[in-house]
């Protein structure tokens, strides 16, 4: 399915933060610091995260863009977050990223489940599922 491997990591010189990977609730991660306050708080309120890990010359990537976008709004109980593997190289590889976009879904900081490539059926049956877990767990 649509994924890019992961190229060496460049550092752009007119690193402007692509922001048309962030919409709707996805929130852009820009630095370690963020990523941790948005974990403590998504573990504050139950939420699960999911993580893009992405790239703005991955071409699969912005295929998956706006479905992603979407499910952030059709999915409210969790937490949406996009980091950009180049604007964070150091991070990004010690998540052993090695294709473009790499989803991870995290409870309380952990990983529950993981999606590499842009796979929308797949990336909406994870979700699913963790929202169907969210509410067992709950109940």
């Amino acid at each position: 399915m649509g994924h890019c491997l992961a190229k060496p990591f460049t550092r752009k010189d007119d690193s402007d933060h692509d922001v048309e990977f962030a919409g709707g609730n996805v929130q852009l991660i820009t630095t370690k610091d963020s990523w941790d306050q948005k974990l403590a708080e998504a573990r504050s309120e139950g939420k699960i995260v999911i993580a893009n890990f992405s790239a703005t010359w991955c071409g699969p990537c912005k295929m998956i863009s706006p479905f992603y976008c979407e499910l952030s709004e059709k999915y409210p109980s969790l937490m949406f977050l996009v980091v950009d593997v180049d604007e964070l190289t150091d991070f990004s590889s010690s998540w052993d990223i090695k294709a473009t976009p790499t989803f991870f879904f995290l409870r309380d900081g952990q990983q529950i489940d993981k999606l590499v490539g842009a796979n929308k059926p797949e990336l909406q049956k994870k979700i699913t599922a963790t929202v169907d877990s969210m509410i067992t767990c709950h109940k």
